[in-house]
């Protein structure tokens, strides 16, 4: 396996600078071009794709997504020489994956786990699909930015990629929700980071740490919220299923162009969407259905399955249910927010309420008007035996 002559990298984002860097240092020939025009220091710069691609033994390609990918291998097609390989470490769906394979003679799909440190030092996890003898062709530069681990076929590679990054989002959430727990227990951020450091989130609180500590920093996103949103959004699309991880980011107020750590810091929604949940939790420790006309609006209904039939109460007819007092055994009786989330004028929140020898899961949808945040509508499920009345 020889060294190829010369490697175009097409795309000199945050990762295509790294790979470029990288592979220039090691004192390969590469050239680089991005559609924006950007110059990356020791490396040489095309005018553009077609310039950039016409000599190289390599064309390696570093998109934001599938569609930049389609658009540059359309523009550049022509002029790849006949032997060139493409080497494509973009993630992009599996779908898009499998079309670029079967239009390029020679093309290796090779997504990487890590993001720039881990592509400056040469230290990326990279699953790479072709067959046998174009993968060997590549592997001098592909051993040069990491470990190689091959795999069946482009669509695989893409969608291990897909779910590897779902991963990472659930780290980044699970973080977040730990960040929130110790902010209401009022613990110094700087200790709590230290603990966490140390269990399961370590890694990620080590590498993000100057994101994490609530201060400002002047640390160049690695890997933004963007990125990772449309990483996940691709991954929903493929499976038809839905994610948790993809909601929650795609709904984080935070700048898109932020690293992924600021996803994990976003403070909690704020109280008055929690206002209305609270008049409904008082409702049920008091018994005064006053409290529910201030959660609920006027419009809304309360709907389940009770005694094996459907039911949809209106406002009025639920409150005709609790007269006023605390129920016998109040004192025994506990309620638990588990989740609210926020998109806009709209909020879906979930409840648990246990009442003595019934649990009650209860889901809401919330919205937003200029009187503040109301319920709009309730459904429940009860967990009872037989012989439990509601």
């Amino acid at each position: 396996m020889s060294t190829p002559h010369s490697i175009a990298v097409l795309g000199l984002g945050r990762m295509g600078t790294a790979i470029a860097t990288r592979l220039a240092a090691l004192d390969l020939d590469v050239v680089g071009w991005t559609r924006s025009g950007r110059r990356v220091a020791g490396v040489r710069t095309a005018s553009g794709p077609n310039e950039a691609v016409a000599t190289a033994d390599i064309t390696l390609l570093a998109m934001f997504d599938g569609q930049a990918c389609q658009q540059v291998v359309d523009q550049v097609r022509g002029s790849l020489p006949k032997e060139a390989v493409v080497v494509n470490t973009s993630t992009i769906a599996p779908a898009e994956a499998t079309m670029l394979a079967r239009q390029l003679v020679h093309y290796v799909h090779a997504p990487v786990l890590g993001s720039v440190p881990a592509a400056t030092a040469g230290t990326l996890q990279i699953l790479a699909a072709a067959d046998q003898g174009t993968l060997d062709r590549v592997r001098p530069v592909l051993d040069a930015l990491g470990t190689v681990r091959r795999v069946e076929d482009a669509s695989t590679a893409a969608a291990l990629k897909l779910v590897a990054n779902n991963s990472l989002a659930g780290a980044v959430l699970a973080l977040r929700d730990s960040l929130r727990q110790a902010d209401a227990l009022g613990l110094p951020r700087a200790e709590v980071l230290n603990v966490l450091e140390l269990g399961q989130l370590g890694g990620l609180v080590a590498r993000k740490r100057s994101f994490l500590t609530g201060r400002p920093t002047d640390a160049r996103a690695e890997f933004t919220i963007g990125a990772l949103a449309k990483d996940l959004a691709l991954l929903a699309a493929a499976t038809d299923a839905p994610s948790r991880s993809a909601a929650d980011l795609a709904a984080t107020p935070a700048d898109p162009e932020a690293d992924i750590a600021a996803a994990a810091t976003v403070p909690a929604v704020d109280d008055a969407v929690l206002a209305p949940l609270r008049a409904y939790i008082r409702g049920h420790a008091t018994g005064d259905p006053s409290h529910f006309r201030d959660a609920f609006r006027p419009t809304a209904h309360i709907e389940g399955i009770r005694d094996g039939g459907f039911v949809s109460w209106s406002l009025d007819d639920y409150c005709a249910h609790f007269d006023g007092r605390p129920a016998p055994n109040e004192a025994t009786r506990s309620r638990r927010t588990d989740s609210v989330d926020v998109h806009g004028t709209v909020a879906t929140a979930t409840m648990t309420l246990w009442h003595g020898v019934d649990t009650f899961t209860d889901v809401f949808l919330l919205v937003r008007d200029g009187a503040g945040w109301r319920i709009a509508n309730k459904a429940y499920h009860r967990h009872a035996n037989p012989s439990s009345s509601a």
